[in-house]
């Protein structure tokens, strides 16, 4: 039993588990809805505008609310809001499972969102708090590595337990993917358990109030750029879509303002401008920042064009990203080792390695478009997961290298949120682009230039990683 009063807290590695366990779920829950998205639709009766927004809903919501999730644990207890979150999440899954309609389904998803953002900012600050030396950057390859095979397990998870559909009998025959949701009230369970046994108490020495000017703001800005871009196309454009982007720079530009006023005068902004002056976290989140955009967009539309496109079933199209993760997998464990020989280089050598797979993937789905299946996939997505698996955990690292441990939450916070933001954008943009493509040009053609954007993305973030400090911490 762990001591949550102990003055020098540790993570014990039970704790760790519990806590990447937390941060697998509502990454997996981001994706684990793109294979479902067919069944929805056929058994609520649901329409495209209403489908983006069971898939959006979930994403502005975490998005808008991770930063303060993060200040609200350096002020009441990390562990606190650890368990607050991860129990909210099971009761929030409940609700989608069991939603009655697609409306309910959107309102349960935008609070399991919420859930989320409650959750995974503990997640990083405890790490920082409750680790140090070797123990903290083997701790922080893991986290890296389990964000990173979450958002790929999430769609191999989801086309198995649609395909399954084990609650057929009550719900219809292709209501399996309510099992989607379902799936997560035992784990959400076990985690509550093992969390109040083996993670310790951490907070701030000096927590902050809460900025309620730099949360609207934030939100604000986020909610202008997003739901826009998600819903734009579904919906047709209408002209809400146009002001709420004009506003977009308006509010982003406020809130950038009051946050430096506040930072000035001595208060702790939601978003500190002088936490951005550290070199390796404005550095590693211009990488995170392009390589999250091109890794969200492409999961949303690789799901999309196997199944509509190829007419794979949800099992076959969520197999089809195994090589990915298996790849993602090993170079993961290979990082932590490469990284003390070559440093950063690792992430650079990763984006070539990535960009190398997805020009096999753009090659392969040229030429044999009609008989594509897993097997035609499997070198290009093996490739490309070799190589996201030597960029993500380690820039992980980077970006947190050097946040003090007191500020350990508010350095999470924006980093997830940058992440998060960054993957929403991404189904948004890529996906927008591709289903655009697709009526004119065939799916063929729109998964092949939405291919070659993406390839311009990983292009953009192998030659920022040469900016990068060589050794990381």
């Amino acid at each position: 039993m762990v001591r949550h009063d102990h003055p020098t807290p540790v993570l014990g590695a039970l704790g760790l588990f519990t806590v990447l366990l937390g941060a697998a779920l509502p990454l997996i829950d981001f994706f684990i809805v793109n294979v479902a998205l067919p069944t929805i639709d056929h058994d609520l009766d649901a329409g495209p505008a209403l489908l983006e927004l069971v898939v959006a809903g979930y994403g502005l919501a975490y998005a808008v609310l991770l930063v303060l999730g993060g200040r609200l644990g350096d002020m009441a207890g990390r562990r606190r809001l650890f368990l607050l979150g991860i129990a909210a999440f099971g009761i929030t899954s409940l609700a989608c499972g069991l939603a009655p309609d697609a409306w309910t389904l959107v309102g349960a998803r935008v609070a399991q969102g919420a859930a989320a953002a409650l959750m995974l900012p503990q997640v990083l600050a405890t790490i920082q708090a409750a680790t140090s030396g070797q123990r903290r950057a083997r701790a922080m390859s893991l986290y890296g590595a389990t964000a990173g095979l979450s958002m790929v397990a999430g769609q191999i998870l989801g086309g198995v337990l649609v395909a399954a559909a084990p609650l057929s009998s009550v719900f219809g025959e292709s209501a399996g993917w309510r099992s989607v949701f379902l799936v997560n009230v035992p784990v959400a369970a076990v985690g509550l358990v093992l969390a109040a046994r083996s993670v310790p108490e951490t907070r701030s020495e000096r927590p902050a109030p809460i900025d309620v000017p730099g949360t609207l703001l934030l939100a604000a800005s986020l909610v202008t750029l997003l739901a826009p871009l998600t819903e734009g196309r579904a919906a047709g454009w209408p002209l809400w879509t146009w002001v709420s982007l004009a506003l977009f720079p308006f509010a982003a530009a406020a809130f950038y303002r009051v946050e430096r006023r506040a930072d000035r005068k001595g208060l702790i902004p939601l978003v500190p401008p002088s936490l951005l002056r550290l070199d390796s976290l404005r550095r590693g989140l211009s990488l995170v920042l392009p390589f999250s955009v091109g890794f969200g967009g492409f999961m949303f539309v690789i799901a999309v064009a196997l199944q509509q496109g190829l007419k794979l079933g949800p099992a076959a199209s969520g197999l089809s990203m195994a090589p990915m993760a298996a790849a993602f997998f090993a170079a993961s464990l290979a990082g932590p080792g490469l990284v003390r020989r070559y440093g950063s280089r690792v992430v650079t050598a990763g984006g070539i390695i990535q960009a190398l797979g997805v020009v096999v993937l753009v090659i392969t789905v040229w030429r044999d478009w009609s008989g594509l299946g897993m097997l035609g996939l499997l070198p290009g997505m093996a490739i490309a997961g070799l190589g996201q698996g030597l960029q993500l955990p380690v820039l992980f690292r980077i970006v947190l290298s050097d946040v003090p441990p007191e500020r350990a939450g508010v350095g999470g916070g924006v980093m997830t949120t940058t992440q998060q933001a960054a993957l929403a954008l991404g189904v948004a943009t890529l996906g927008s682009l591709f289903l655009s493509l697709a009526p004119g040009s065939g799916m063929r053609d729109a998964l092949a230039v939405t291919l070659l954007v993406q390839l311009g993305a990983v292009v953009l973030t192998t030659l920022l990683s040469l900016r990068l400090p060589r050794a990381v911490a």
